[in-house]
């Protein structure tokens, strides 16, 4: 992702279903209406007092009343500050709602009386203990104790799409994508449309021309990962003990997402430097701070990048260590990098140890392990380089697949490892070149129909394809229209129907745009698009809308 105007990128946002996403005839719990507690109706006690008495009379025995009396005495006086309401719903160790309520008429009262009623509880609970440990020693019959009731029965809001909706016709999608997709501002505009249920193709225009993907290539490298490494993965940073006494080396492990300040992170689950620093601190002193890069060869910036882009916030140099993806401020997913990430991440490390500023250095092999931090797990990792389409968290993943392949851990050999991934598991990547792992070239070219192939194995509704039970996790990791990631701050206006219903990966280049994903029509049926555009109009004004208002479009089809 580079960062043109009107970038793409923004704020993750929970990825919780919607209160947009829920179906109009069936409301949201979100929507009932709530009375303020002040306003809230007050029990009716009367029906329980009997109750509550009745259980004092029989469980109470009259040698236990100097106890009663004595946890009334130890009692806190009353704060006549506070009302209280004149009686109060009593059950085991509940909260003393009533204390918290404000805005009463009521005149305030002292506490004496739910004193006294706790007191006599208490002294029942004593008793039925009593009764308890009789029966043990063969008394009279222990009180029974029941189970607790079931759960109550959930009736979730939110219903499970199935494949057993009306099946659009292309005849039926053409009609309602003919308006859209002739909007002039899109410029030449490449795309498909296919049910995923059954395969068909329902629209396509030009969707085996090779054309610049942008942000969206990251769909390719991240079925790759799903596809080739495990989801439990994690990258691990080690500190070994270094060749020399009071020397260690920092062993960078290809996790960019390592936290630089505590609570500071774009990046969820991220590992924590001071963490890796205390561990170490454990083992003795250390005077001497050394890293180790040897994990990646290559250069640190893909081919065509711009070094304008590091302090434009789309990417850092790629590196096996660093902090916070190489941000200056680790909570702006789109702040300036530095140019010298790994150098940076090592500075902290040794100032936070004690030591002077770290040097390049190799790790002797075998060395001891004085201290080691996890990331999130890959399935995690690939969510969130969705999410707010992470360049440098991508590039690092890439290279991930490289080693797992036994490819070149560099920009090459991750795109080799991406492409030999894909052709395995039986995709047709003809007329498919790139150069990176994250789409941020503009060299980068490949068809539409390539990424529609792979989204349509990820959402199919059965897992008798073995690919479409690894590649599910893809459909999370997609934006929501209008609410999180990269489409938080879209679909409004005419593109307002698919807010909700909408995910997709957005694409963002400097005359290009793109929006790849799923949508579910009002007949409950999941569709697969993607659309590419190369205009010159404005792309934060009228080239992403038009994309928007095409998605929003399958949204209301009802096609069949």
């Amino acid at each position: 992702m580079r960062i043109s105007p009107g970038a793409e990128a923004t704020p993750v946002a929970a990825k919780t279903a919607r209160v947009d996403q829920l179906p109009v005839s069936e409301p949201s719990w979100f929507d009932q209406s709530v009375r303020p507690e002040s306003q809230a109706p007050r029990p009716q006690p009367p029906r329980h007092e009997p109750l509550r008495q009745e259980r004092v009379q029989q469980a109470a025995p009259p040698r236990q009343e100097p106890l009663r009396q004595e946890r009334v005495e130890q009692a806190p006086p009353p704060r006549q500050e506070e009302p209280v309401r004149e009686t109060l719903p009593v059950s085991g160790y509940d909260e003393e709602p009533e204390d918290r309520l404000t805005g009463s008429d009521e005149p305030k009262k002292g506490r004496k009386p739910l004193v006294v009623v706790l007191g006599l509880l208490v002294v029942a609970a004593l008793a039925g203990a009593t009764l308890y440990a009789v029966d043990e020693f063969g008394g009279p019959a222990a009180v029974e104790i029941k189970p607790p009731a079931p759960p109550a029965a959930v009736q979730p809001l939110v219903k499970a799409v199935t494949a057993g909706g009306p099946a659009p016709s292309p005849a039926g999608v053409k009609s309602v994508l003919a308006g859209p997709a002739g909007n002039s501002a899109l410029g030449t505009l490449t795309g498909s449309v296919v049910d995923p249920a059954n395969g068909t193709v329902l629209w396509q225009q030009g969707d085996t021309t090779a054309a610049t993907p942008a942000s969206s290539l990251k769909i390719l490298t991240a079925a790759a990962a799903l596809l080739s490494l495990e989801k439990t993965d994690q990258l691990s940073t080690k500190v070994v003990q270094g060749a020399e006494p009071g020397t260690v080396v920092i062993v960078g492990g290809g996790d960019p997402t390592i936290s630089g300040t505590p609570g500071s992170s774009v990046y969820p689950g991220a590992a924590a430097l001071d963490d890796l620093v205390n561990q170490v601190k454990q083992k003795g002193q250390v005077t001497k701070v050394q890293f180790d890069l040897s994990r990646y060869t290559g250069e640190a910036l893909g081919p065509q990048w711009e070094t304008a882009d590091i302090a434009g916030g789309s990417v850092a140099p790629i590196v096996p260590f660093m902090l916070d993806g190489g941000r200056l401020n680790p909570k702006n997913d789109v702040s300036a990098r530095t140019g010298s990430p790994a150098q940076s991440a090592a500075d902290a490390f040794a100032q936070r140890i004690g030591a002077p500023g770290a040097t390049p250095g190799t790790a002797v092999q075998g060395a001891q392990v004085l201290g080691e931090i996890k990331s999130a797990p890959i399935e995690q990792l690939v969510d969130n380089m969705m999410q707010i389409s992470d360049n440098v968290l991508t590039e690092a993943i890439a290279r991930e697949v490289a080693i797992k392949t036994g490819n070149e851990p560099s920009f090459a050999g991750g795109v080799k490892a991406v492409r030999d991934v894909l052709t395995k598991n039986g995709f047709d990547l003809t007329g498919a070149n790139f150069v990176d792992g994250s789409g941020l070239s503009a060299t980068n070219k490949i068809p539409a129909k390539l990424l529609t192939d792979v989204l349509a194995t990820a959402a199919k509704p059965t897992l008798d394809d073995p690919r479409t039970a690894k590649l599910r996790p893809l459909l999370t990791a997609l934006p929501v229209a209008g609410g999180s990631g990269t489409l938080a701050g879209r679909y409004g206006g005419s593109a307002s129907g698919g807010k909700g219903w909408v995910r997709a990966k957005t694409g963002t280049l400097t005359g290009v745009n793109a929006l790849a994903g799923v949508v579910v029509d009002v007949d409950g049926r999941v569709l697969v698009f993607s659309f590419m555009s190369a205009s010159n109009r404005n792309p934060e004004l009228e080239v992403r809308p038009a994309l928007d208002v095409m998605a929003a479009a399958l949204r209301g089809c009802g096609c069949s």
